[in-house]
Formats: C-alpha cells, sequence, structure tokens
C-alpha cells in the first residue's frame, strides 16, 4: 500500500498548478478570471489557477440542469443506480491518486485522505442499494375497490444544489451530489473554494460513469456569489449546505419565497465527550486525542470539550497530556503521521487567539503555540492543544475548527449532562464507562444526533455510511434525518399517491 500511495502521490503532483476550467453542460468555462489555491502543508505549493464562476454562470448551470431534468428523471431507477455504482467503482479504484489529491489540497494525514475518499464511493454506493432495497420507493398500498389500485411513489423534485465543505471536500461532495442523482434529481455542485481540485476529479468520474452532461454540473468560484446565485434562483428546487451554523442559517431562512423548498443543512458542533468515575482512562484519553487532534480538529464533529468527573479529573488530564505531547505533527503525505496543517492562515490566526484566550482565561496545559520548525515553516502547522477555561468561555462555547480541547471537572454525570447539552449545537457526543446503568443514562439525557461509547478509536468522530448514521439536532442540522442512514436519500424525493380506477 505504501507504494501505490507514493504512486499516487506523483500522479496527484503532476496536476498540480495548472489552470481549471469549471463545466457547465459539459462545456469548459472560465467565468470571470481565476483564483489560486495553495496546499496547507506548504504554501508555495500551487494547487492551481481555478476559473472563477459568475452569477451568470450559475443561472445557465440551473437552466441547463432543469432542460435535462424530465429525461434524467424519467430514467429507470435501475438505470441510474448502474451508473452511479459505477462511479463509485472508478473512485475506489483510483484511492490512492484522489487520497493524495485530498492531502496535498487539504491537509488530511494518509489514512484520513485514503479514507475520506473511500467513504465518498461507499456513500454513493450506499444510496444506491437504498434504492434497491426499497424497489425504488414506490409501494402499494390499500385498496377501497377491486378496480382501484393505489400507489405510494417516492419522486424526485428537480433542479438541487449542493454546496460542500473544504473539510470533505470529496465525500461531503460525493454524497449528496450520489443521493440526489439516484433519487432523480439534476444537480449543481458548488465546491468549498479550499477544495475546487479534488471536486473536479469527483466531477470527471461521474460523466465517465455516464452521467449525462446536462444532468450535473460544478461551479468553481466565491460563496457568497456562487452559493447565493444557487440558493436565491427560483428554478432550485432544493439545496444541499455543508458548513458553518452562520451561512447554514441564512440559507435556511432566504432559500424558500413562492413556496417552502426542502433544504438540508449540515452545519457545526461544540462536541462534548463525558468521563465518569468509572471509566477507562486510557481508552478515554485515546478516543479524545483521536476525536480532538484527527484531521486538526477540523470536522464538525470534533472533541472539543471534556467533562470529567472530579475523583478521574487528575489522572485523565495527565494521560490526556502525555499523549498529546507524543503525537506526531508533520508533513501529512509521510507515513505515521497523525496532525496535519490548519486549512488557511485564519485558521491559524484562530487558533493563536483561542490559546492566547484560554491562557489569560484559564490555563493551557500542553501545546498552545504555532509550529515554525524547517519546513513546517511554509505551512500553516500548531500543536494540538489541550486548555483549562471556564465554562462561560468563548474558547468553551465556540465551535473553533484548530485541534485543541478545552477539559472541565464536574462533580456529577448529572452537571455532565447539563453542560455538555448547554450549546445550540448538537451533532455528536462521547462517552467513557464501564457501568452499564450509567451508559444507559448518558443516552437518555444527550442531545446529540451521533453518539458513541467507550470508543478508543474516536469519543466523537468515525460515522461510516450505512453503519453510523451521520446529521445533528439543534443548531447542527435541521431535517432529522442522517447521512449514510436509513433513511437520508428520500430527503431528495417527495411523495405522490397515485391512484388508478380501472372498470
Amino acid at each position: 500500500m505504501v507504494k501505490r500511495y507514493q504512486e499516487g502521490i506523483e500522479k496527484a503532483k503532476s496536476w498540480l498548478g495548472k489552470d481549471y476550467p469549471f463545466y457547465v453542460n459539459g462545456q469548459e468555462r472560465n467565468g470571470g478570471g481565476r483564483a489560486e489555491e495553495r496546499s496547507p502543508i506548504d504554501n508555495d505549493i500551487i494547487i492551481g489557477h481555478f476559473a472563477q464562476a459568475t452569477i451568470e454562470d450559475a443561472r445557465d448551470a440551473v437552466a441547463a440542469a432543469k432542460e435535462a431534468y424530465p429525461q434524467w428523471s424519467q430514467t429507470p431507477w435501475q438505470d441510474r443506480v448502474e451508473i452511479l455504482r459505477h462511479a463509485a467503482d472508478l473512485i475506489s479504484e483510483r484511492v490512492f491518486e484522489l487520497g493524495a489529491l485530498t492531502a496535498l489540497e487539504v491537509g488530511k494525514n494518509q489514512l484520513e485522505a485514503l479514507g475520506e475518499v473511500e467513504e465518498a464511493a461507499d456513500l454513493i454506493r450506499y444510496y444506491c442499494h437504498q434504492m434497491e432495497e426499497h424497489d425504488g420507493f414506490s409501494v402499494p398500498m390499500g385498496q377501497l375497490s377491486e378496480e382501484e389500485k393505489t400507489r405510494s411513489v417516492l419522486r424526485p423534485y428537480g433542479v438541487w444544489a449542493v454546496i460542500s465543505p473544504f473539510n470533505f471536500p470529496i465525500a461531503l461532495s460525493a454524497g449528496p451530489v450520489g443521493g440526489a442523482l439516484a433519487a432523480g434529481n439534476t444537480v449543481v455542485l458548488k465546491p468549498s473554494e479550499q477544495g475546487f481540485g479534488i471536486a473536479l476529479k469527483l466531477y470527471e468520474i461521474l460523466h465517465e460513469a455516464g452521467v449525462p452532461a446536462g444532468v450535473v454540473h460544478v461551479l468553481t468560484g466565491p460563496g457568497e456569489t456562487v452559493g447565493q446565485a444557487l440558493h436565491q434562483n427560483p428554478d432550485v428546487a432544493g439545496l444541499t449546505f455543508t458548513g458553518s451554523y452562520e451561512v447554514g442559517m441564512k440559507i435556511y431562512r432566504n432559500i424558500t419565497k413562492d413556496w417552502p423548498k426542502p433544504v438540508i443543512v449540515e452545519m457545526g458542533g461544540k462536541n462534548p465527550a463525558i468521563v465518569s468515575a468509572k471509566a477507562d482512562l486510557d481508552k478515554a484519553t485515546d478516543g479524545v486525542l483521536r476525536s480532538a487532534f484527527g484531521y486538526s480538529g477540523q470536522k464538525c464533529s470534533a472533541c472539543s470539550r471534556v467533562l470529567v468527573q472530579r475523583p478521574v479529573y487528575d489522572d485523565f488530564v495527565a494521560q490526556l497530556v502525555a499523549k498529546t505531547k507524543e503525537t506526531n505533527v508533520g508533513n501529512p503525505l509521510e507515513a505515521g503521521v497523525y496532525v496535519g496543517p490548519v486549512i488557511d492562515a485564519a485558521a491559524v490566526e484562530r487558533f493563536e487567539s483561542a490559546s492566547a484566550q484560554a491562557g489569560e482565561e484559564g490555563r493551557v496545559i500542553a501545546g498552545g503555540a504555532r509550529i515554525q520548525k524547517d519546513e513546517l515553516a511554509r505551512g500553516n502547522f500548531v500543536e494540538p492543544t489541550v486548555v483549562e477555561v471556564p465554562i462561560d468561555s468563548g474558547v468553551w462555547r465556540d465551535e473553533l475548527f484548530v485541534p485543541l480541547v478545552a477539559v472541565h471537572p464536574v462533580d456529577s454525570l448529572e452537571q455532565a449532562w447539563e453542560l455538555a447539552n448547554d450549546t445550540p449545537y448538537g451533532l455528536t457526543a462521547g462517552f467513557y464507562s464501564e457501568d452499564r446503568a450509567e451508559v444507559d443514562r448518558f443516552l437518555n439525557n444527550v442531545e446529540a444526533g451521533v453518539v458513541y461509547v467507550n470508543r478508543r478509536a474516536g469519543a466523537t468522530t468515525g460515522a461510516w455510511p450505512g453503519i453510523q448514521p451521520f446529521g445533528g439536532w439543534k443548531g447542527s442540522g435541521n431535517s432529522g434525518k442522517a447521512g449514510g442512514g436509513l433513511y437520508y436519500v428520500q430527503l431528495y424525493m417527495r411523495e405522490q399517491s397515485q391512484t388508478i380506477v380501472e372498470d
């Protein structure tokens, strides 16, 4: 595998530094100028010069998708599934080169990058499986007479816009795009500005697999113009957004005009882990560390708060700090590196500000500084950081998206539930206890869409399609249905009752 990943790195490097168009109706477009994208690993590495779509390009993409919708929606669902399964297989076949590009573009380590690419393929496969499992969501209903036959049929909406984030640039593009296409919608994809390259590779694969030109389009451009043009376009029938709470809520409030539209907003988290006095501390510290510092804390599911019962608090902190200091930070293209860079200069500034605030309001127990040693000085590298702050601190309450975790002692599990739930978010949560009664109390009290108990692999992270449905409560999501789960692909469809009377 090491050799194949190295070959993937060389292939991905051959794609760097070039001029790239975006695609509307299968045609290359260059929009209104180009934007340069640089690697967070080394700011001297230019990922590419990406054409910037305009408002007019967004309108054209929506119009072309609308024109293609009747034929695609009436294509038998079995044929759509066959095309999408082919796309998923192509993604898996190219996992090493796509993983390497993901690492170069957004700074993921080898395990995270390869895992995300395979997750992208499995999300598409899972939504295809859901279509097959439910026979295209066409179900016979009861009868009022022998002459009357009724079916409940789920049918697509029309043009679906997908606005995807930088932190899972292929998985959280492929998942919503795959779900929308399997359901029979046409799609306009607007990827994150730090993720244009991998999104274009996904687009190429979809077309190579047989998705018609008018059915899927990709626009590389700024969110404040292109993203806004999509969510305000009356011909966009539905939209999926993954990103910040502020932008997600703006879209949620403003997308509907003449009638309600379906919108899936998947937003952030301030995810707690709770450690009982009856916990296995080795397991708990492993799980917290992996979820706090995996992908440099830049997951909406990252563990950023830990509530520990006071009798084991000092031991827990001591173990967590010792493991934190041993964590390997470096170039994520290299084997054995666990923590890579944060995404950009703004993230570095946010980290430094939070670390300084933690030092003023409480204490920085481990880490807290930018890394400016040797070649890492050319990238956006910071130390994995453990802090202790008051619970009214912004460091405790605000989503930071950096490798920083705050710890706090509690006197009871009831206090822990209360503090864990005292947030606008409700995405993920973790609990550590060897007492089954305590576990049941946690499950009954926690306000989060994805919960893990006694998980060494990650206290709050690590969902997989068809295994752990991933979606948030409260300010973390709006649909109540989770990606990679039993009910997600249905969000891209609406029910029609069809009654036919045959005399």
